[in-house]
């Protein structure tokens, strides 16, 4: 398998190398240069088969030659062994049309666990082969940082900077990575949005000033390697509800769009989704773009849904890539007049070819208490805001869905990691499962910078460890 740049000019590179990458080097994001595609009976062989076992067979054609299925089976029963569910991501049905696909089971409570676990193993491979360090610099909203702080921490040849918004992510998501004592994990709190880390950190990875002095690699959903992982948990959904002989639609609470994304993946490598909605909160610019062909920047609301308060969406890059055809200078114009402007109208041939398979849904602060309420009510099942609001998306659009689709929405969190939100809509509290530990009882490390791009860039490279 080959990856290829959506700006057109960066190298072509294995799988392998985009792992270890990350963002292209012309500031574009990398895919695959074709999907793999599953008949329906290979699909249906897929029925009943283990987690690990599924992911090593949907992942195997996008990491060959570099790993192999055998390989990369051993590295996924590694990675899903910490799981405290037998199932992985389990399907918890909520009424006869709405189900939830639980991806909290993992080390820190979100579903970047499922991803991140696995990457931090290809990382580990990696480097060992290549004996160089590598030194991964990531933003996070919330849940990103924790998981992968945990999936890199103590390795070898590898280290992390984390940014995180300060007083913009929960005071649990910010334990879950502030606690962690390993000398080469680093976490940074700024005093800016996550859309100005996360603008710092495509920026460091095209600053030579930086990049001349350390190897730069990706945690973010801009690595295509953590994109692939969760294709998987779409086939596992839509296996279990009939697939593929059953099609299937997707509420996605997202603010990044790899998570839906890797869905839009799944449905190229054959895998029937009939619709996927992309939920968003007060943040509302991936639906306006989606519904309106309006990608446009508008202010940054802090909400009850932290990990979604985001404003440019990295991921969405590769949607306009796909639907433009794949023409890589077209997109680069776009992408470089909004750069500039904060603004970008869909052109009318790539709103027809989102609309193919998208829609989209915002869920304002009340309405999202009230789909907490409502599962609460309906079933006892306790979710986080982040899924209420896909919740909300899922049953607000159920009338455009054939009745005979079953609605999935992705629980991509714990409700213990928002107590608040959680005791606001149902006055009750959901407890931290005992094996995250005493996070309350440890010390935390954070360096607190101001958010400018040139104090936090010189703060890593007086720090990373890994120098030239």
């Amino acid at each position: 398998m080959r990856y290829v740049s959506t700006r057109g000019h960066a190298p072509v590179l294995d799988f392998e190398g985009v792992t270890l990458t990350g963002l292209a080097s012309d500031g574009g994001l990398y895919l695959p240069e074709e999907y793999p595609a599953f008949g329906r009976d290979e699909i249906a062989a897929m029925r009943g088969m283990p987690y690990a076992q599924l992911a090593a067979r949907v992942m195997a054609p996008f990491t060959a030659p570099c790993v192999s299925e055998d390989d990369l089976l051993a590295l996924c029963e590694t990675a899903y062994g910490r799981f405290d569910h037998a199932d992985v991501t389990p399907l918890t049905r909520i009424d006869e049309r709405h189900h939830l696909l639980e991806l909290f089971h993992g080390p820190t409570l979100a579903f970047k666990d499922v991803a991140l676990q696995l990457l931090g193993l290809l990382f580990e491979r990696f480097l060992k082969t290549q004996e160089r360090p590598l030194t991964i610099i990531g933003a996070t909203s919330g849940d990103t940082g924790s998981a992968a702080i945990h999936a890199v921490a103590g390795r070898d040849n590898v280290e992390i900077f984390m940014l995180h918004p300060e007083g913009r992510v929960s005071e649990i998501q910010r334990r879950q990575m502030t606690t962690i004592d390993a000398p080469n994990v680093h976490n940074i709190a700024i005093g800016g949005s996550f859309d100005d880390a996360q603008r710092y950190v495509k920026r460091m990875f095209g600053d030579a000033a930086l990049t001349d002095r350390i190897a730069v690699g990706a945690v973010n959903s801009i690595n295509w390697a953590r994109l692939m992982a969760q294709v998987v948990y779409y086939f596992h959904a839509a296996l279990q509800l009939g697939g593929p002989d059953r099609k299937v639609a997707f509420s996605v609470p997202t603010g990044n769009f790899g998570d839906v994304f890797a869905g839009y993946v799944a449905a190229q490598m054959g895998l029937p989704v009939e619709r996927l909605i992309v939920a968003t909160n007060k943040n509302d610019i991936l639906a306006r773009a989606i519904r309106d062909g309006d990608y446009s920047v508008g202010e940054s609301h802090a909400t009850i849904t932290p990990s979604m308060d985001i404003q440019v969406s990295s991921n969405f890059e590769r949607l306009l890539f796909e639907a433009n055809g794949r023409h890589a200078a077209a997109l680069t114009a776009q992408m470089q007049g909004f750069g500039k402007s904060g603004r970008l109208a869909l052109d009318p041939g790539q709103r027809e070819g989102i609309a193919a398979m998208f829609a989209a849904e915002r869920a304002t602060p009340e309405e999202t208490l009230a789909a907490l309420r409502w599962a609460h009510e309906t079933c006892g099942e306790v979710i986080d805001p982040h899924t209420a609001v896909g919740l909300h998306a899922a049953r607000a659009l159920a009338d455009t869905i054939d009745p005979d689709v079953p609605i999935v929405t992705l629980a991509t969190a714990h409700p213990a990691k928002f107590p608040d939100a959680v005791e606001q809509a149902i006055e009750a509290k959901a407890d931290l499962p005992a094996r995250v530990g005493d996070l309350f009882a440890l010390d935390e490390r954070s360096e607190t910078l101001p958010a400018d791009y040139d104090t936090v860039r010189d703060y890593i490279a007086a720090n990373a460890s890994g120098a030239r």
